[in-house]
This record gives structure tokens, sequence and C-alpha cells, in this order.
């Protein structure tokens, strides 16, 4: 009796889990969305602008630093993407005493910029 009830209980377990993965939807970037990543990727990994590469270590760049943290799991470290935009225009917000400079108030990188970078490291 106990070994029925536990398998229909699993069953139902997973078939809701399948019925939950069939309504979810790929989400798909636009060729503007692609190219805006790609103008990301290149201010960040651009040792006269964003510089990320000094500091993290980013998945296709190379010389990385190892001050900062691995920039992986992005989207799982930062659920929210405004937090994640907001630590990469001014870390200080949140930690101050952190050593990474502040991008946008210091005008390292302007808005438009920091937008685009932030782009690019949430798709990491």
């Amino acid at each position: 009796m106990r070994r029925t009830a536990h398998l229909i209980k699993t069953s139902v377990s997973v078939a809701a889990l399948i019925g939950c993965l069939g309504m979810t939807t790929p989400i798909t970037a636009s060729a503007a969305d692609a190219a805006a990543i790609e103008k990301g990727k290149k201010v960040a990994f651009d040792r006269k602008k964003g510089n990320c590469l000094a500091c993290h270590q980013i998945e296709g760049g190379s010389l990385a630093g190892n001050i900062g943290p691995p920039l992986v799991a992005m989207k799982a470290r930062f659920p929210d993407y405004d937090k994640m935009k907001a630590q990469i225009a001014d870390a200080r917000v949140n930690n101050p005493n952190t050593i990474m400079i502040p991008f946008g108030p210091h005008k390292v990188l302007s808005a438009e910029e920091i937008e685009l970078v932030s782009q690019f490291i949430y798709t990491l």
C-alpha cells in the first residue's frame, strides 16, 4: 500500500514537472540584442575602457586577472538585472570598501556603455 502511494505521488510530481517545463518558452535574442551584447563585450574587453579582464576571469577573454570573482552564472548571482547593472556602475553602494572602480560616477564609462557591458555580463 505504501509503495503504491509513493509511486502515485512520484508519478504526479514528475507529470507536473514535465507540464511546467512544457509551458516555458525559450527566449531568443533578436539581432539588435545580439549586436548590443557584442558591443558590450568589446567595451568590457577593451583595456582602455571597461577593462573587466584586469580583475575578472571571463569566458573568451585572455590574460584575465584574479582580484575579482570570475564572471560566471550571472543570472543566478543577480536575478535582478538592475541590481547587477548598479553594481557595475558603482560597486561602492553595496560595499564601501570595494576595490572595484566606480565606472559611472568617475565617468570611466558612459551610461550607454554601462548598459552595453551589463547586457553582455548578464549573458555569462
